[in-house]
This record gives structure tokens, C-alpha cells and sequence, in this order.
């Protein structure tokens, strides 16, 4: 934290004095607020020091006010604003900035109020902090205080509170009014919801807890105080309070409240102006998502129930007999020996049985991916615990080890808070690696799960507020670590609470890495701000219906939103009864999720697709579709890792001028122009869809489904073995062939497949690496980067371009573009010439080369076949046609 100091008289110069009305929203009740006494600002930063105006009757019982508070803001990129209101006397608990690193806040206060020229001694009504080149504008308005953010292009205010700000120890209160009639919210989670534009009058309980995901509208496993606002005509901002204490979020349509039970209320706002703009600016904050290895975009299987290796090995020998891709099999904590980390049952699952099984797995070119719980048993033989003790890493409560108690009875959890846990954590996963190569790790039961309720022991552990976890505010002791535990350097599980996902994501993330040196594959189930630069992400125990096959889409679009875009819900459902149809549509929806696993409980119904023939044929189809697809994909990995856009996005990131897109939520987008539009209902002869304006094209046989200048609904009918998927005119897609395994696939050709606007142009790219080296388009890793653009010139030739970007991988010299789809094109008769140009030389029809012209959907298009266009080398394609005599 930068040292106070003072603002010089010139401080008038620096800020915008304006006299403004009050525009907040009264929250209706006795509550007196704050004043503010002084003024200062320096440059992008301005400080205010504010004095508790009156004590607050309504809300005695929460404690008393802190009489001081101290508030810094500051422009820390042009698009990026940091409010953040604390103590002025005493320090408060913050998210550390090992965990988040951050700039520091720069105070710039005074003691006095800013005066110049025989100025008054009271603080001007008004101050405007803004900078030339930021659309972000905030002002303080004197007393009682409060303060606005909008945006200077067009005065729209973005977040205007109340004056009746609360700031006690334990419990913080801020509201701020919002324009119902034009805000669309998204974010703030994570809870399973109906719908993924939020509801007015919902309010949202951020605490981590092992809740079950069928249910909706509670707390679930992650925190994410970060919310998305869209508005007509288009412009999108974000808002994250960066606090990891708990919380209930009110949101009623034309205001939300912030009800805080401790930490600081430190406020990040993201100006965009489009919603794409907003992830990138807020990634940029908390980190970017960590690029996933390749392999981990194929499909994966699990089941919580698995019997013994030879299970194992008839689940792989079913999907190679039913054809269908599996690239990794996954067991849960089945494996274990008396459920303990990094044992094997020696009866079901011995070293002598899984090894040979892993290592036939890999030599097929498929991976192995274990689970991981926190707790550790005291089994006082069991070595792991052992090796804990003598390092001393585990949370503490009352001066020693806390005793919890999960699957393995009673244990001990690593408190990933000191350092020592981090290297304790990395050193088990080596040895286990030694026996069991796994691939990657999944992490569950990290929000901390805990099988009983501890007992309270402070005032810690029964805060005078008490947020709404579980939907009826039941203690936030009850099913987890006791709040009043304590981690290292004294800091209370009150505090650190949320944030145990993220740490753990975190050292099983470096611990992978650092044994392997390749890239890692860690799922995580607990979440927290930030936590996409460590971990993918699933929807969590969902259960087999059909509302949370609906209510997936929801889950993975919002964690798209809080950088987070590695993320799927358990296809066909993973508690309860499943059927052949609800699984069967399960498949044809998950082969679009960024994260396919099949993954289901023990004691209910087996769910491998292979199980039912048509669900085995809708798997063999989509997912036949999704590893075509692939380069796609792993293209759009890399714009997440780089830019922090999600790989499954809602509509309106596209289409953010076409309001209609801000209510869709029943289908979604690949990037930018691969639409998926899914069965979501059962017994449906029928899906509704919502094309925006432009043409939409059909992936499955190319042709024109949608031509629209203003977006349109259509009723289409539902196909029996997969969800419509659609590809948008402009977009260019760089598809290879399906195959059991994505190393195999990778080995196949390529196909660039050419969507051709109204306007005759389309554009797109290909990521290439080695997809498993620790950087992903790093200055110390080797890729390529190519651009392609095509053009219709006005005589009716199609010109399609190639422009390599970065060029340090070696494969793409020697990987080809055998064959160029170009859809959209004027005429639905047969060219009577067809010519194709390469690099200006003419290229004869004969066996190899092969041209053809199809008519679907009132447009042509022209399939140009037997190519050797070579991926890294840069290339000029030429189709020329003539439709006369």
C-alpha cells in the first residue's frame, strides 16, 4: 500500500467540481450513512477520508459502525475503475494478492478538506475523477455520501448508490440503483438458475457448500461476485466486489444490495463496451484461463460406482465396440483403499491390475484421470497423514489440528494457506504418480465438504448476520470447517472460507505440472474469483432430469463469464433414474459443452451411451461432429487463454445490438458463428431457435437453413440424433476428420469450411501446437497462428487467403488443407466452368484434384477436393466459375 500523503492545492485542477442531484435509490429505511470530511486527488487516483453521520437504530444487532472510513479509487487502466471502502483505523482481512495479485491502492489523503484561494473548509458537494482516455467517470458526492460510475460517451450511469451505506465489523451493506427497464444481469454465482439473464426480486447467497446442483436457486460450490450488465443498444459493463467473505446479493430489477458479513467493499468496474471487451478487461484482473491440454477437449467417462479394473475394461472395450470416441476414463474415489488419497484398493483396483490398464490406455493414445478429496484420514499407519503431521500443514482450531469427518472417517485438511501444504500436496501427487501415471486430477468436495456440523466456539461461528445458505439461513458451520478454524498466519476460516477451491486448484495445478513439465488438467468443484487460471470446471451433482438438462446451458454460460470457460454438467445426469431419451438428448447437448464427460452415481441406472442403441448412434454422430470440429475449438482455447473470451457464449456476444439475444438462454454459441440449438424437452417433435440477423448454414449437410436481416424465430423439427448446429455466414471453420482419439483425429487433414456472408466475405482462424506444452502461444513455446479471409470479387471469383501470423511449429509444415467448402454462393445451378487457382497457377481436374457444385437451401456451394495446401506455408486459393454457354 503506497504511503498516505497530500494533495496539493492545484487538486481543483485535477478534479471536475460539479453540483449534481441525488439519482440513488432510498433504501426505506433508518439509516444514517456516512459524510465525507475530506478530499484529495493526484493524477488517475482520488481519496476520501468519511465520517459516520449517526449511528444506524434498524441495525443495532449487527454491532456497532466503524466511525471512520477510508475510500481510494482509481482509473488503474482506461478501462478499468477500482472503488474500495475499509477502515480508515484498522486493518481488515483482503483477499491476499498472492492469490490475486493486484495493484495496490494509492491513497492520496487529506487531513483537512481540499481547499484553494480561501475555499470553504467543507468538502465541495461533488468531485469527478475521469481521464481523457477512459469512458469511465466517477464522482463522490459529498453528504451524505455516495458516489456514480458512468460512462462519458453517452451519460449512461452505471452504478449509483444509496446514501445509506453500513460498514460495521461483521456486516457491510451497499445498494445501488439500477435502470430496470434496460439492465440485463448476468453472473453472481454459483447457483443452478431457471434462467441465465437474472430474475428481478432473486437474491443470491455466495458460500461455498457442498449442496446438490439439482437443486436451484442456493448457494452452490463456488463464489463469484462479479456480474455482467447489458444494454440496449448494446453496450456491456462488469462489476466485481472482490471479497471472499459471504454474502447475499439482492437483485430486484431496480436496485441490488450488497449484504457483506466482514473483509472490505472493493469494487472492480469494467467498462467494455462490448460484452467480449468486459471478459477480457475482467481476466485481466484475475488472471487468464489456463490453457487445457488438447486431449482434454475429447470425450471423457466416469461413474462413482465402478466395481474393479475389469469394470474398467469392459466400459473401453464397449465404446471401441460401438465406435463411439473416448479419449479419457476416469475413476472416483472407488479406487481408493478405505476411501485415502493416493491409495489403491489392493482387492478391486491393486498395482498389479490398474497399471497394465493405464498403460494400455496410453499406449491407445487415451488418458487417465483420477479423483482427489481434501480430507485425510488419521489413519495413524496411513502414510500421507504421516508425512502431513511431520510437516505440520493442516487447519487448526482452538491451538490444534481441526477433526473433520468425511468419506474416510475422521481427517485432517491441508491448509493450502501455508506454504508448506503446497509443497506437501506436490510431493504426494509425485509418489502417487510414481505407481498410477495419471493424466490429469479432479478435485471434489474442496468448498470444504464436512459430514457434521461443527460446533460454534466464538462469535466467528454465528455471525450476527446471517446469510441465506441453503435457502433458510442456517449456520454457516453446518456440513463444513468450523469459521472459527484458523489458517496460517492467523487467518480465520470466517475470512478464508471461499477461497479453499482456488488454492487447492492452484497447488494440484503446480504440482501437475511441475512432475509431468507438460500442460495441466486439473477439474475443480469448488470455485472462486480467479480460479480459471488454475482449473476446469463442472456443474456439480446435477441429477437425471429434464430441467437440469435445460438449466445446464445456464451454469456453463455464466462460468464462461467469470473466466472460467473449461466447463460441462454430467451428461445423462448424474444422480437418479436416466432414460434412453433423456440420455440420448443429453449426448446430442454435451458434445457441444467445452468439458464432455458422462459421469453418474453409485446405485443408479449405468449410463455409457453405448448402452442404447440410439443413444449410441446420437454419440456417434455429435460427437463425430465435435472431433471434426476439434482445431475449431482448440482455436478458441487459445482466444481464451489470450483474451479470456468464452469458448460456449451466449448469443448477445455476438449479436449484442439485437436485444432478443439478451433472453436467450435455451441455445448457444461456439466463438463466434457456431450456433447449437438442442432438444431440451422430453417427448419435443420440435425445437424453437433464434437465428439473428445474417445467413445461418447447416455444419451437417451445408445447407441454408436461415436467412434473416433482423433475426428471426424458427420452428424446426427435431432430429432424432443430434442437436441443430449451425454455422453463421462470415465464418470461416478449419474442421479435420472424426477418429476414436484426438490424436488420431490431429493426424488426419484438414478442411476449411467457407460460411460466405450477404456480402461474399468470411474470415476465421487455426491455433496449432503440440497441445500439451505448459505455454500456450507463450514467447517460449512453439505454435502457429494462421488467418484466412476469403473475398468474392465482383466478377463472381472467390479469392481465399491464408496469412501466417506465427509460424514456430514444425508439424505445420507438413499438415494440409486437402479440401475448401465454400457455402453461400448466388447460383443454385451447376457452374458450366469451374477453375481453381493456386498461388496464381491453375490447377488441372484429374484423379486427385476434384471440384463439385451442390444446390441446398436456395445457394450453392463448391467443394473443392484433392488439395495439398500446406497449413504453415502462406497460400492464395482462387475458384473461378461461369454459368454461360
Amino acid at each position: 500500500m503506497a504511503t498516505p500523503r497530500s494533495a496539493p492545492a492545484s487538486c481543483l485542477l485535477l478534479l471536475i467540481l460539479l453540483a449534481v442531484g441525488s439519482l440513488a435509490v432510498s433504501r426505506g429505511d433508518d439509516c444514517c450513512g456516512y459524510n465525507v470530511v475530506s478530499v484529495a486527488g493526484s493524477g488517475s487516483a482520488l481519496s476520501a477520508r468519511l465520517e459516520l453521520a449517526g449511528e444506524t437504530p434498524a441495525l443495532a444487532e449487527l454491532g456497532p459502525d466503524v466511525q471512520r472510513l477510508s475510500l481510494t479509487t482509481s482509473l488503474e487502466t482506461d478501462t478499468r475503475l477500482r472503488v474500495r471502502i475499509t477502515d480508515a483505523d484498522h486493518p481488515r482481512w483482503e483477499v491476499p494478492q498472492d492469490i490475486i495479485p493486484r495493484p495496490a491502492p494509492e491513497d492520496v489523503y487529506l487531513d483537512a478538506p481540499c481547499s484553494g484561494n480561501g475555499a470553504s473548509s467543507s468538502p465541495p458537494r461533488t468531485r469527478v475523477l475521469s481521464t481523457v482516455g477512459s469512458d469511465l467517470v466517477f464522482t463522490i458526492h459529498a453528504s451524505p455520501f455516495r458516489f456514480t460510475v458512468s460512462r462519458r460517451s453517452t451519460g449512461d450511469v452505471l452504478f449509483d448508490t444509496s446514501p445509506n451505506l453500513v460498514f460495521k465489523d461483521r456486516y457491510l451493506e451497499l445498494t445501488s440503483a439500477l435502470p430496470a427497464d434496460r439492465a440485463s444481469l448476468y453472473g453472481l454465482g454459483e447457483q443452478t438458475k431457471r434462467t441465465f439473464r437474472l430474475r428481478h426480486n432473486d437474491t443470491f447467497t455466495l458460500w461455498t457448500a457442498d449442496i446438490v446442483a439439482s437443486n436451484v436457486d442456493l448457494n452452490l460450490y463456488g463464489s463469484h461476485p462479479f456480474y455482467m450488465d447489458v444494454r440496449p443498444p448494446g453496450t456491456a459493463h462488469g462489476v466485481l466486489l472482490l471479497n471472499s467473505n459471504g454474502m447475499d446479493v439482492l437483485y430486484a430489477g431496480s436496485y441490488v444490495t450488497y449484504k457483506v458479513i466482514g473483509g472490505v467493499l472493493d469494487f472492480y468496474f469494467f467498462a467494455g463496451p462490448s460484452p467480449l471487451a468486459v471478459v477480457d478487461q475482467y481476466t485481466q484482473l484475475v488472471g487468464r484461463p489456463a490453457p487445457m491440454p488438447y486431449w482434454s477437449f475429447g470425450f471423457h467417462q466416469c461413474r462413482y460406482g465402478y466395481e474393479n479394473v475389469a469394470d474398467l475394461k469392459g466400459v473401453v472395450a464397449g465404446y471401441a465396440k460401438a465406435k463411439i470416441p473416448l479419449e479419457v476414463m476416469w475413476t472416483d474415489i472407488d479406487y481408493m483403499n478405505k476411501f485415502q488419497d493416493f491409495t489403491l484398493n489392493p482387492a478391486n483396483f491393486s498395482f498389479a491390475e490398474l497399471r497394465p490398464f493405464v498403460d494400455r490406455l496410453h499406449q491407445n493414445g487415451q488418458k487417465y484421470v483420477l479423483i482427489l478429496d481434501p480430507g485425510i484420514s488419521t489413519d495413524p499407519t496411513y502414510g500421507t497423514f504421516i508425512r502431513g503431521m511431520q510437516q505440520d500443514i493442516f487447519l487448526k482450531r482452538n491451538g490444534t489440528n481441526y477433526l473433520g469427518k468425511v468419506f474416510p472417517g475422521e481427517v485432517y485438511f491441508p491448509d493450502f494457506m501455508n506454504p508448506r501444504a503446497a509443497e506437501f500436496w506436490a510431493n504426494e501427487i509425485s509418489l502417487f504418480r510414481r505407481t498410477i501415471p495419471v493424466d490429469g486430477l479432479w478435485i471434489d468436495m474442496n468448498e470444504i465438504a464436512n459430514f457434521i456440523n461443527p460446533e460454534p466456539m466464538n462469535a466467528l461461528d454465528d455471525p450476527p448476520y446471517r446469510i441465506n445458505s441453503n435457502g433458510f439461513h442456517r449456520p454457516i458451520n453446518n456440513l463444513t470447517t468450523p469459521a472459527s478454524a484458523v489458517h496460517y498466519g492467523g487467518v480465520s476460516e470466517y475470512d478464508a472460507h471461499n477461497l479453499f477451491g482456488l488454492l487447492e486448484s492452484r497447488a494440484t495445478n503446480h504440482a501437475l505440472l511441475r512432475d509431468t513439465g507438460r500442460r495441466p488438467f486439473v477439474l475443480s468443484r469448488s470455485t472462486f474469483v480467479g480460479s480459471g487460471r488454475y482449473t476446469a470446471h463442472w456443474t456439480g451433482d446435477n441429477a437425471a432430469k429434464w430441467d437440469d438438462l435445460r438449466y445446464s446451458i445456464n451454469t456453463m454460460l455464466s462460468f464462461g463469464l467469470f473466466g472460467v470457460p473449461m466447463i460441462g454438467a454430467d451428461i445423462c445426469g448424474f444422480g437418479g433414474v436416466t432414460t434412453e431419451e433423456l440420455c440420448g438428448r443429453w449426448i446430442q447437448l454435451g458434445a457441444f459443452y467445452p468439458f464432455a464427460r458422462d459421469h453418474s452415481a453409485i446405485d443408479t441406472v449405468r449410463r455409457e451411451p453405448y448402452l442404447w442403441a440410439s443413444v449410441a448412434a446420437s454419440a456417434r454422430k455429435s460427437l463425430g461432429l465435435r472431433y471434426r470440429l476439434l482445431p475449431y475449438i482448440y482455436t478458441l482455447m487459445h482466444e481464451a487463454h489470450t483474451t479470456g473470451a468464452p469458448i460456449a457464449r451466449p448469443l448477445f456476444f455476438s449479436y449484442p445490438e439485437d436485444v432478443t439475444t439478451y433472453g436467450v438462454d435455451r441455445q448457444f454459441l461456439l466463438g463466434r458463428g457456431v450456433l447449437v440449438s438442442p432438444v431440451l424437452e422430453q417427448g419435443a417433435t420440435t425445437v424453437e431457435a433464434y437465428f439473428p440477423a445474417g445467413r445461418w448454414f447447416c455444419l451437417y449437410d451445408h445447407s441454408l437453413a436461415v436467412d434473416t436481416r433482423s433475426g428471426e424465430r424458427v420452428t424446426l423439427p427435431a432430429l432424432a440424433d443430434t442437436a441443430y448446429v449451425h454455422v453463421a455466414g462470415g465464418s470461416i471453420l478449419p474442421l479435420q476428420q472424426s477418429a476414436m482419439t484426438t490424436a488420431q483425429a490431429r493426424r488426419t487433414p484438414f478442411h476449411l469450411l467457407v460460411a460466405l456472408a450477404e456480402d461474399g466475405t468470411a474470415a476465421g482462424d487455426l491455433f496449432l501446437d503440440d497441445g500439451e506444452s505448459p505455454e500456450m502461444g507463450g514467447t517460449r513455446s512453439e505454435f502457429s497462428l494462421v488467418k484466412f479471409s476469403c473475398a468474392t470479387w465482383s466478377d463472381g471469383m472467390i479469392r481465399l487467403r491464408s496469412q501466417v501470423v506465427h509460424n514456430s511449429y514444425a508439424p505445420s509444415r507438413t499438415l494440409v488443407i486437402s479440401k475448401v467448402v465454400i457455402m453461400g454462393l448466388q447460383s443454385t445451378e451447376p457452374p458450366r466452368n469451374f477453375a481453381v487457382y493456386v498461388n496464381g497457377a491453375e490447377v488441372q481436374a484429374n484423379r486427385a484434384v476434384s471440384t463439385s457444385y451442390r444446390s441446398r437451401g436456395g445457394l450453392g456451394a463448391a467443394h473443392v477436393g484433392g488439395q495439398s495446401l500446406v497449413v504453415g506455408e502462406e497460400f492464395e486459393l482462387k475458384v473461378a466459375m461461369s454459368y454461360l454457354a
